[in-house]
């Protein structure tokens, strides 16, 4: 009925816990499919006493977050595929299950998951938690794109599931792409009278505490594949948004008594906006230069 679907890299002894909890859902998955990077790194023991794993290798200069998935995506025989990260945990039984049920309505495609911070998450990822992924569900149709902007597309391939026919139907995830996949597809959905789905009640435990340039390399990745995409994102800003989140942040930190992370907000958020802004503007800069902004070297082995 739907098979799992796990891009991984060096994954930790950490990862066998998704595949456990995975295995103890509610609605089980048929498969658990891992596309691992380099063979090298791969542990056997993580899919000890695990059910219905298979894993396949590539080598790191053939990863590309769509075209990896599209991969994938191909070696499912499921009706629906549901696609996870190594580092996003499902928060209880029930994750599969609540996602299926955002599928229920026919002409939605696929359904993302909520993202929990982590107990590690420091008050600002905390909040950003709070700012993409709240407590209350919802559909998103070619009618919110005036309204919405970017948040219409708004889609995370962190959790989410998409039933095969549709994902066939829609052309799948764009060939190659440095980042963005889940938004290009979702874009494309709304585009031609689908529908996507945000179930907030299919949970999962995911927040990073990025560094500063960690931050600017995230974002000029982001940047590149705006401009790149110029068919779906020219009509559509994100910096509003960006702006947006910035000032709310600020004012829950003031509200919680949490004012000794503004410095780090401000940091951050220049990072940011510096490394999206680099991103856009990628041809005009050299190889070797864009080779040092990128979280992904090998996109760029052309």
């Amino acid at each position: 009925m739907v098979d799992v679907i796990i891009p991984v890299y060096r994954p930790k002894a950490s990862f066998q816990e998704i595949l456990r909890r995975l295995n103890r859902q509610s609605v089980c998955p048929q498969r658990i499919i891992i596309i691992n990077t380099e063979e090298q790194f791969w542990n056997p023991q993580l899919i000890k006493g695990i059910y219905q794993v298979e894993v396949y290798h590539i080598k790191k200069a053939e990863f590309d977050h769509a075209a990896t998935r599209r991969m994938a995506a191909e070696l499912s025989q499921a009706e629906y595929m549901m696609f996870l990260t190594q580092d996003a945990y499902p928060a209880d039984s029930h994750l599969i299950e609540y996602l299926l049920q955002a599928l229920q309505e026919k002409e939605v495609v696929g359904a993302f998951a909520r993202q929990l911070p982590r107990k590690d998450a420091n008050p600002i990822e905390q909040y950003t938690r709070i700012f993409n992924y709240p407590p209350e569900s919802f559909v998103r149709s070619k009618a919110d794109i005036a309204k919405l902007g970017i948040r219409a597309y708004f889609f995370s391939d962190v959790c989410a599931v998409y039933r095969k026919e549709d994902y066939l139907l829609l052309g799948g995830f764009v060939e190659r792409a440095i980042f963005n996949e889940d938004m290009l597809f979702a874009a494309k959905a709304l585009e031609n009278g689908k529908k996507i789905a945000y179930a907030a009640d299919a949970k999962v435990y995911h927040s990073h505490n990025y560094k500063n340039l960690q931050y600017l390399k995230r974002n000029f990745d982001l940047g590149v594949s705006q401009a790149k995409h110029q068919e779906v994102f020219s009509q559509v800003s994100s910096e509003k948004e960006g702006t947006a989140l910035v000032i709310k942040t600020a004012r829950y930190l003031l509200k919680t008594g949490k004012a000794v992370y503004l410095p780090k907000l401000i940091s951050s958020s220049g990072f940011k906006w510096l490394g999206y802004k680099l991103g856009k503007n990628y041809q005009r800069l050299s190889k070797r230069v864009i080779r040092k902004l990128t979280l992904d070297p090998t996109y760029w082995k052309d």
